[in-house]
């Protein structure tokens, strides 16, 4: 930098006074509307009214055989012990044979949506194995493609041999609000 350059810097800067506090604050007042809200929850409840929700496009593909397995974060091992063992009552079946993967879809958000306005938590979805499906256990991969979507799914697990084995999963469905509140009232009398 030449003399000349310094001196028209200095001049140009002469009166520019140092900053006292070096360190900005941002105040962020995000609020969040009605319609976002909606979006949101429409995003991670039981609907079919988004395309992208419980496609037909991909699944990963199982075998007959496979064992189906899923647990949500904050599911209690204790609880998926007992619902993987068949110790929970059986308070509902949904039988998907001779379904189309389209009929099967509808029927079961149709399905898990009646049995969360009833509040039952406990069911049963027979998928069969699809031994002589092409390609083998066709549904099967689906329907268990489609449950770890379902948020209001908390755990799912191949039943017992005698509600059908691999054919067929248990589901724990979550809990409903007045549930939820029940449990806490009941607990909260035996503390006190």
């Amino acid at each position: 930098m030449s003399q000349d350059d310094f001196d028209l810097f200095q001049q140009m800067m002469g009166d520019v006074k140092p900053l006292q506090n070096d360190t900005a604050e941002l105040k962020k007042s995000h609020q969040v509307s009605e319609a976002q809200l909606a979006k949101r929850e429409a995003a991670v409840s039981l609907t079919k009214h988004d395309p992208e929700y419980l496609s037909l496009d991909n699944a990963p593909m199982l075998k007959p055989d496979d064992v189906i397995a899923f647990k949500r974060n904050g599911v209690q091992d204790g609880v998926y012990r007992k619902l993987r063992l068949a110790k929970y009552p059986i308070q509902a079946k949904l039988d998907l044979h001779r379904k189309t993967l389209t009929q099967a879809r509808d029927e079961v958000v149709n399905f898990l949506k009646q049995c969360m306005r009833m509040d039952i938590r406990t069911v049963i979805i027979i998928h069969g194995r699809g031994e002589r499906s092409n390609p083998p256990a066709l549904m099967k991969s689906y329907v268990a493609h489609w449950l770890t979507q379902i948020s209001d799914v908390q755990c799912v697990h191949s039943t017992q041999q005698f509600h059908g084995g691999t054919g067929a999963v248990y589901i724990l469905l979550r809990k409903s609000e007045e549930k939820k509140l029940d449990n806490r009232e009941r607990h909260q009398k035996r503390m006190g």
